[in-house]
């Protein structure tokens, strides 16, 4: 918080964050009012993150051969005017769940541009040995942002209606925009121009997929984020079909799931140096795991709270330690297009794994498609784990032989 540049992004980043999440619960909220269908939840979610997936490479370049501060300052007024559209529908009873989709594609597609420059920004305006715990800080904010937005929309829907709550939102674009347009930063070195696109894109995934620890990050980070997504998508049917409760008992879990985040949020704010990263995302990976199928076993809400907690504190602890190792193995000129790596396996496979979990609850029930991704995902990061340790047990038989070989000499 000591650079000016970073303290006023992050106050309005935390004001616009709180909009941004509860415009998520009231959107939710509103899909599932109009349709009963958790398959419309998952498709809504996935047309809110597939952009992701599909741009992100693309952004990541851009990221890189422009002014990120300018880029941000167009993404978020873009988002703005989406979150007007859509306020002034719900306000006017217009509003369809066609409309809901088209405009939740509309975000996602700013949201593409919007995570790698924001990323690449951060790790452009903190120096480097300040940087883990500058994350730790920004996603600290996110996480609060995930704690207060989620209460205050169940609240406000259960009040006043969807409509009012995405006003709300729009509005609170205004602290980020004013935050970014008060920003003074050094002129950052322009990559090669001239280089072509597709050059651009592949020196960003050569590095990344020839980047050991990288490479595991990013795997790991892919199966936390869909087993996260399709948590957070089936929240609507947990509250309202397990619990017997409305959109204020919906906005009380997420936020349940934010307080945990915030705390590992929080435990990556205060590590004292970016060293056992790798071992971190897979312990997290491995309690979200288990959290997972507790929460999908578990229907006694004094019990599923606390359960919601350790699942944002697992699956923000893994995010949040995979983004800030990574960074940590970039340099500046390949960040943007390394960051949108990281987004398209933070964000970009969550639209999969919400249509996944939406389809499945259809067929399967709620309960039991949470359990199935909880095993998958214990699976992976026991494997992650194992391939980690792997090494030191080696090292540490190696170093035993060598001393009996000195022994018997």
């Amino acid at each position: 918080m000591q650079v000016p540049n970073f303290r006023r992004y992050y106050l309005g980043q935390l004001i616009s964050l709180n909009g941004t999440w509860m415009h998520s619960i009231a959107q939710a909220w509103l899909v599932y009012r109009l349709t009963g269908s958790s398959f419309m939840l998952g498709l809504v979610t996935f047309c809110n993150l597939a952009p992701v997936l599909l741009l992100s490479l693309l952004a990541g370049v851009v990221a890189d051969r422009f002014n990120r501060r300018k880029m941000l300052i167009v993404v978020h007024s873009f988002a703005m005017l989406q979150a007007l559209l859509l306020a002034a529908l719900t306000i006017t009873d217009a509003v369809e769940p066609w409309q809901i989709v088209v405009l939740a594609t509309a975000l996602g597609a700013a949201r593409a541009f919007e995570v790698p420059a924001r990323h690449a920004l951060i790790g452009e305006i903190i120096p480097r040995e300040q940087l883990s715990n500058a994350i730790g800080l920004s996603s600290t904010t996110f996480n609060a942002a995930r704690f207060v937005g989620p209460a205050i929309a169940g609240a406000l829907v259960a009040w006043w209606g969807e409509g009012p709550v995405f006003l709300v939102n729009a509005l609170s674009f205004s602290a980020i925009l004013f935050a970014l347009i008060g920003m003074r930063l050094e002129k950052r070195p322009d990559h090669p121009a001239s280089a072509r696109l597709g050059a651009h894109l592949m020196e960003g995934l050569r590095f990344a997929a020839g980047h050991a620890q990288i490479r595991g990050g990013l795997l790991m980070l892919g199966i936390v984020s869909m087993l996260s997504s399709a948590i957070t998508v089936l929240i609507p049917v947990f509250a309202a079909e397990t619990h017997a409760g409305d959109s204020r008992l919906m906005g009380v879990m997420m936020s349940a799931m934010g307080a945990g985040a915030l705390l590992g949020a929080l435990r990556l704010a205060a590590r004292p140096s970016g060293e056992g990263l790798e071992r971190v995302i897979g312990w997290a990976a491995f309690g979200l795991a288990v959290a997972a199928c507790v929460f999908s076993t578990v229907h006694v809400l004094w019990l599923t709270l606390p359960v919601l907690v350790l699942i944002g504190y697992g699956h923000t602890s893994a995010a949040a330690s995979a983004n800030a190792m990574i960074q940590l193995h970039t340099e500046d000129a390949l960040r943007g297009r390394v960051m949108s790596i990281f987004s398209m396996s933070f964000l970009g496979l969550m639209p999969i794994g919400s249509l996944l979990g939406g389809w499945a609850a259809e067929h399967v029930g709620a309960s039991a498609t949470i359990t199935w991704f909880g095993v998958a995902c214990g699976l992976m990061s026991s494997l992650y784990l194992w391939s980690l340790y792997k090494p030191a047990r080696t090292d540490s038989r190696a170093r035993h032989a060598n001393g009996q070989s000195h022994v018997n000499r």
